[in-house]
């Protein structure tokens, strides 16, 4: 494994640098965001900034991990690891592998389990959405789509406008936040949409035609 270059590619949706694990709860969060998401590795001895710190006992950090993906995720993932050395530097890789038993829950500081899901170089609380579409990618094959008044509103407003916000859709269709999120769902599925999701805010956009 060539850790420079890999280094270089930066933080992202399928990679995390963490100069050392001190937290059970944050490291399990970024645990569930990868397997939720396609999977990913943590790069541990390597500070956010790419600068290569090396880790003290490889043991250590291999029980942390071990234990915020037993114990600390639901259900429980099993990672593997790589150990690497870089000018006498021990790098710890642990890769997470995409999950055919999503959505993964992360317990946090107040004993709460949330889901994650791993955007850009973030791993952020998923939304009841992404939630649903997690649940029920497995089934995606086959996917039926009722067109009526407001799917076909949903598909009007997005060829005039671009994009679409459940609240926006939920007013403009004058369904229910469930009801609407239900035919979110159903698009996303349908490879139809594609959800952008942020901290900030989530929003949803057609699939270009290939």
């Amino acid at each position: 494994m060539n850790i420079r270059k890999l280094i270089l590619q930066g933080e992202g949706t399928t990679l995390d640098f963490k100069k050392t694990i001190t937290n059970n709860e944050k490291i399990a969060k970024s645990l569930v965001a990868f397997a939720n998401n396609r999977g990913g590795q943590l790069l541990i001895g390597v500070a956010d900034d790419g600068s290569i710190k090396g880790v003290k006992s490889e043991e250590e950090e291999k029980y942390m991990i071990i234990k915020s993906a037993h114990q600390f995720c639901r259900p429980a993932i099993e990672p593997e690891f790589e150990e690497v050395y870089v000018d006498s530097k021990l790098v710890l890789v642990a890769k997470i592998a995409q999950s055919d038993t999503k959505p993964h829950y992360a317990l946090d500081e107040n004993k709460k389990w949330w889901v994650y899901f791993r955007v850009k170089d973030k791993s952020i609380l998923a939304s009841k959405i992404i939630v649903d579409v997690l649940k029920n990618e497995h089934m995606q094959t086959g996917q039926l789509i009722t067109y009526t008044a407001q799917e076909k509103i949903l598909l009007e407003y997005l060829g005039d406008e671009g994009r679409i916000t459940l609240k926006q859709f939920s007013k403009l269709s004058r369904c229910s936040h469930k009801q609407a999120r239900k035919i979110l769902v159903s698009f996303i599925l349908a490879d139809l949409i594609q959800p952008h999701t942020s901290e900030k805010e989530e929003y949803f956009t057609m699939i270009e035609a290939k």
